[in-house]
């Protein structure tokens, strides 16, 4: 006969698949340094455990290019993408969609900005970037590196390594920003969100450091759900993960991303997205 301790241990053997089954997880891509991350989406997976009704779980990863990899893995079911992360992502796993995307996000923009060195003005007619040094963010950034890219060869009629004197990847806006600051690099592309953000916070020396240029307007960051969803987690469980990022309307929640609000998105949003990152021969 089982004693009391052994029945309990056999429960809790039988039980932990389940346990593991109803942890829904969760990651972003990282577009700013990693406390600020942590921050802004341990409170959104403790929003998201009181409405869906299961364990939430961010997992923060250390580059674009690994968020994509953990959501193809199924290592997580939902993840913050940029533009061209999430065309990426939905490509290796058929079926995924894109659920929801913040109000700016239908319009998004990045900024030039220039390193005083420079002497360059802000205009709205593109500047000569001929000879300059020259920082994207992440490779794998759709404000920080598809969009500029794009915007700059468009205009100068050149390859971009054939237009710099040097051209690096910091790797985030915010190290964009602090990068160009420095004068390590003359100019730089950014998140125009996390400039604002940056400049509100009194981390930037507009005396160093200013905005010259900003781009036409173009679809970017959006919530994308993994195919399957709904058998892993019961069915209507993607509408209800749709209700409860469409409902998020916490002051504090949003303006750590920063947004207005969050509104519907599909994967018909991203195709001009996906057409660029062609163009310029990011993806196939």
């Amino acid at each position: 006969m089982l004693s009391l301790k052994s029945l309990f241990s056999l429960c809790l053997l039988f039980a932990a698949p389940n346990v593991l089954a109803v942890t829904f997880t969760f990651t972003a891509i990282p577009d700013e340094d990693e406390s600020q991350l942590r921050t802004r989406f341990d409170k959104v997976a403790v929003y998201l455990e009181d409405k869906l009704g299961v364990t939430v779980k961010y997992v923060p990863v250390k580059s674009y290019a690994a968020a994509v990899t953990a959501f193809r893995n199924d290592q997580v079911q939902l993840a913050w993408f940029g533009g061209l992360s999430g065309v990426q992502a939905r490509r290796l796993v058929p079926g995924s969609q894109a659920i929801a995307q913040g109000y700016e996000d239908q319009f998004f923009k990045s900024y030039f900005i220039a390193h005083h060195s420079a002497d360059l003005a802000a205009s709205n007619n593109f500047p000569n970037l001929n000879g300059y040094t020259f920082t994207f963010g992440s490779k794998g950034s759709t404000s920080g590196r598809l969009m500029p890219q794009f915007f700059i060869e468009r205009n100068l009629g050149k390859r971009a390594e054939d237009i710099f004197k040097r051209v690096g990847f910091s790797g985030d806006h915010s190290r964009t920003i602090a990068q160009v600051q420095a004068g390590v690099y003359q100019i730089g592309a950014v998140n125009y969100k996390v400039w604002e953000s940056a400049v509100a916070a009194g981390k930037v020396d507009l005396n160093k450091v200013n905005v010259i240029w900003t781009t036409p307007s173009y679809p970017d960051y959006q919530w994308t759900v993994r195919a399957g969803i709904d058998a892993k987690f019961g069915e209507g469980f993607q509408q209800k993960l749709e209700l409860a990022l469409l409902a998020m309307d916490d002051p504090e929640l949003l303006n750590s991303f920063p947004r207005q609000s969050f509104v519907e998105a599909n994967n018909q949003d991203y195709e001009p997205i996906e057409s660029v990152a062609r163009t310029i021969g990011l993806i196939d």
